[in-house]
């Protein structure tokens, strides 16, 4: 048996029986935050999941088994496609999202409203948060521009936004942060502590290949969304005519398509299994964007293969400075450029870049789960 296999039992057995709901802001697919909500979903087999909108068939097999728990806003004609249009409706499905009253722990992964769902009296609520609505508390611009008319028109919206995040953490018994960067946001925002547990990289998946770094190109797996900075990157690499691979989709590809020289390849979205496939042949990743954790690094990393991150945020706390990556200190061209020559000179030990990703293993996790179960039902 795999030592780095899971085993969601001591889950469970921390809960002790007791009836569990789970609860995530949307399932529309399978990201990092629904990677994390599998790994519950198998410890609490008969567990319904609470979500404002979901569709079992953008998600993986291990939630689609679940009960799915739907807010009203779910009946909207087109609410699967279009549900970030109703950012402003979000907070009062949350409220009226039905957790059953027999509910004794109401466990949540959240990054918008999920927190905000209403525990049943005599339940009590831990929730796991990627992050406080970033939108709304850090990085305003990156989602919603520069306009001074937008600004006149949102920035309402997301003044009452705060204020609910902020309320409804009062109703939370327990908080599990992703990172210390995020411990801290909870700490600023809402003025509650909360206990670091970091989300697991599949070390099972994730592993050296025979050949490591024998593709000779540079990888960036990323959505291309704003705030990422993967425009960043490819000013870079298509000014030095460096091999970059790009795998990912979103709203910026055309204009990064249009910026991007010849030396740049755009592969759009693929399978777990070709994503390794990259991971092992690059010859190293590219992470350019500021985050609340990052699990693409460590997926990196269990790979063997090392990390060029922009130096805050979450890679701060998965990368190792020197043993498993390099760190560069602005987004900048200049800084990125550095910092790849830097990596491109090191010779590094892809053993050790294993071990370091080996720290945040599913049975970490686990066994921080575990203990906040407890400890919030105790």
């Amino acid at each position: 048996m795999d030592t780095h296999a899971p085993n969601e039992s001591v889950l469970a057995e921390a809960a002790g029986g007791a009836a569990v709901c789970l609860g995530h802001d949307w399932l529309t697919g399978m990201r990092g935050g629904e990677r994390v909500l599998e790994y519950f979903c198998r410890a609490f087999p008969l567990a319904p999941v609470a979500t404002v909108v979901g569709d079992r068939s953008l998600v993986s097999r291990d939630i689609a088994s679940h009960p799915l728990l739907q807010s009203p806003v779910a009946r909207l004609p087109g609410a699967i496609r279009h549900f970030r249009k109703l950012l402003p409706l979000l907070p009062w499905a949350a409220g009226r999202t039905r957790i059953p009253p027999e509910t004794k722990l109401l466990l949540t992964t959240s990054h918008c409203v999920a927190k905000g769902f209403r525990k049943p009296e005599g339940a009590k609520h831990l929730s796991v948060v990627f992050t406080p609505m970033r939108y709304a508390w850090t990085f305003y611009e990156e989602y919603f521009g520069t306009s001074r008319a937008k600004a006149a028109l949102v920035k309402p919206l997301l003044a009452r936004l705060r204020a609910w995040d902020r309320r409804t953490a009062a109703d939370v018994d327990r908080f599990v942060a992703i990172s210390n960067h995020v411990a801290k946001r909870i700490r600023d925002f809402y003025g509650r502590e909360s206990t670091v547990v970091y989300p697991p990289v599949d070390l099972v998946r994730c592993t050296p290949g025979a050949f490591p770094g024998e593709g000779g190109f540079d990888l960036i797996v990323s959505a291309l969304v704003p705030y990422k900075k993967v425009d960043l990157a490819v000013r870079v690499y298509s000014k030095n005519n460096w091999p970059l691979k790009i795998v990912g989709a979103g709203g910026c590809e055309a204009a990064l398509r249009r910026a991007a020289g010849p030396s740049v390849q755009f592969l759009g979205r693929l399978s777990d299994e070709e994503i390794v496939g990259l991971y092992r042949r690059c010859r190293l990743l590219v992470f350019p964007g500021e985050e609340d954790y990052g699990i693409v690094p460590l997926e990196a990393q269990a790979c063997g293969r090392p990390v060029v991150a922009f130096g805050r945020g979450g890679a701060l706390e998965t990368v190792a400075d020197g043993v498993s990556g390099v760190f560069f200190p602005e987004q900048a061209e200049e800084a990125l450029e550095d910092a790849v020559q830097r990596a491109a000179r090191t010779d590094w030990d892809p053993g050790a870049i294993r071990a370091n990703a080996e720290k945040f293993g599913p049975a970490q996790f686990l066994e921080g789960m575990a203990r906040e179960i407890r400890a919030v039902l105790s």
